[in-house]
């Protein structure tokens, strides 16, 4: 049996979505939603690997036994480490008004595997601002120090300031809490990155159980924009997959080595929840813009951190 050389896609079995990545204590992770109908999504798996390519799974890392207030749709997870702990943002229960409970939750634990514990007892945004759906969150730290939440269905984004603890947010200076940043096409699924001293805001487009579902970036200065709109960079590819789109990055250890992380749909698979996660190589041009992805089955390369 030949060794295998790519990391092939999908990178693991099952059907999931939502997938973010990150890099701890030089592994590859990968925490994605598991992709079911609403009152099935009641458990999060993860992923690691320290190649990229032998992926190991690690079950119920978080639960609603554990998220005694969330009974359905656990959402699109983003996880970092922040003083020696692992913090877990989520969505859950889909809330549709402001009188349903529910919103972005957060649990905490002394390792990457878990297993998670609720932070706080309750959700940490619990309501719709801006006509942001409290769901999709992804933790920014800056490079100042300081820690965002970005979040937001419905095709409005917000930025929030985390409090160092992760317990509550902060006003911004002049006072507000919640500050809008809709770019141009944006739906869901906001991801952000530093290159080169540039922000890069990155979102998905489309309609997630559709074909169509795609992602578009912009390039600002501050990580509050302004965002013009740069292009779509990953979407269906006809010979490959359909609805490629909510996505992360990941860095590897090379000087401009990116990975892109999303899920897409099989050919001729027209199951709503029938989502699975990959990985291709992102790339710039000498602008500092980001190339059309390139979808492929093969994934990448073997990498070592």
């Amino acid at each position: 049996m030949m060794a295998q050389k790519t990391s092939g896609n999908p990178i693991f079995e099952g059907w999931y979505a939502d997938p973010e990545g990150a890099v701890f204590n030089k592994e590859y992770w990968v925490y994605p939603t598991y992709s079911d109908v609403y009152e099935k999504q009641l458990h999060f798996d993860a992923f690691s690997s320290k190649d990229l390519v032998h992926w190991t799974k690690h079950e119920n890392v978080l639960t609603n036994k554990e998220i005694t207030w969330a009974w359905q749709a656990m959402w699109a997870p983003s996880v970092v480490e922040n003083n020696g702990k692992y913090y877990f943002f989520f969505g859950a229960n889909d809330i549709q008004k402001n009188s349903e409970p529910g919103g972005i939750g957060v649990a905490v634990a002394d390792s990457p595997a878990g297993p998670f514990k609720d932070l706080l007892g309750g959700p940490l945004i619990d309501k719709i601002v801006n006509n942001a759906q409290p769901i999709d969150q992804f933790a920014f730290h800056d490079k100042d120090g300081k820690w965002y939440l970005i979040y937001g269905g419905w095709g409005h984004c917000n930025i929030v300031r985390l409090a160092p603890d992760f317990k509550s947010i902060l006003p911004f200076d002049d006072g507000s809490m919640y500050r809008e940043m809709t770019p141009e096409g944006y739906v869901e699924g906001p991801f952000m990155f530093i290159r080169n001293g540039k922000y890069y805001f990155m979102w998905s487009e489309g309609g997630w159980g559709g074909p169509d579902y795609s992602v578009a970036y912009a390039i600002a200065d501050s990580p509050f924009g302004p965002w013009k709109r740069e292009g779509k960079i990953l979407k269906a590819d006809p010979e490959v997959a359909t609805g490629a789109g909510h996505h992360s990055i990941i860095k590897g250890k090379g000087k401009d080595e990116y990975y892109i992380i999303y899920h897409r749909r099989p050919l001729g698979d027209t199951g709503r929840d029938h989502r699975v996660t990959c990985i291709d190589r992102m790339y710039f041009d000498k602008d500092g813009k980001i190339l059309p992805v390139k979808i492929t089955f093969e994934g990448v390369k073997k990498r070592k951190l």
